[in-house]
């Protein structure tokens, strides 16, 4: 019991710092000024701190429902202190996958590589005569979209 106690408050630290972590890394705010590679960095450590407190949590609320059922099925056990598993026990599984689901996204999501290689996209207006197909015309007969009469469409 003592333990699950523990790794609950360990939890909690580390939901608090990845909460934090990731305030500090959106790109939004100011503390880190425009250095986007430093904030992709506490973006990816707030998403382990998430990952890190999702395990705690159900590594203490698992642990603790075994030992609810343990203790029920006990037959030296007397009939007053035995416990069920509860509400709580159902919110901690639903919060540490909600966790663990977190901390993963902002993992992924995160940007630890800088910008220089990213080379940029040459942007072209389209002109009034270019024509989007899907496919080229290969037949000589087929008609453009510029042949057709605005009123051709229905």
């Amino acid at each position: 019991m003592q333990a699950s106690r523990a790794l609950m408050i360990a939890a909690i630290l580390f939901g608090a710092l990845g909460i934090l972590a990731t305030l500090v890394g959106m790109k939004c705010s100011k503390v880190a000024g425009e250095n986007y590679n430093l904030k992709g960095k506490m973006s990816g450590m707030g998403g382990v701190f998430f990952l890190l407190q999702g395990m705690c949590t159900m590594i203490a609320v698992s642990w603790y429902a075994v030992n609810i059922t343990q203790d029920f099925f006990n037959p030296l056990n007397p009939v007053n202190p035995k416990f069920d598993i509860g509400d709580g026990l159902f919110f901690g599984w639903a919060s540490g996958t909600v966790a663990i689901c977190a901390g993963s996204c902002l993992i992924c999501a995160c940007r630890f590589q800088s910008d220089e290689k990213k080379l940029p996209y040459p942007y072209q207006p389209p002109t009034r005569e270019t024509v989007y197909s899907s496919a080229q015309q290969s037949h000589p007969s087929a008609l453009t979209p510029s042949q057709y009469g605005r009123n051709a469409y229905v």
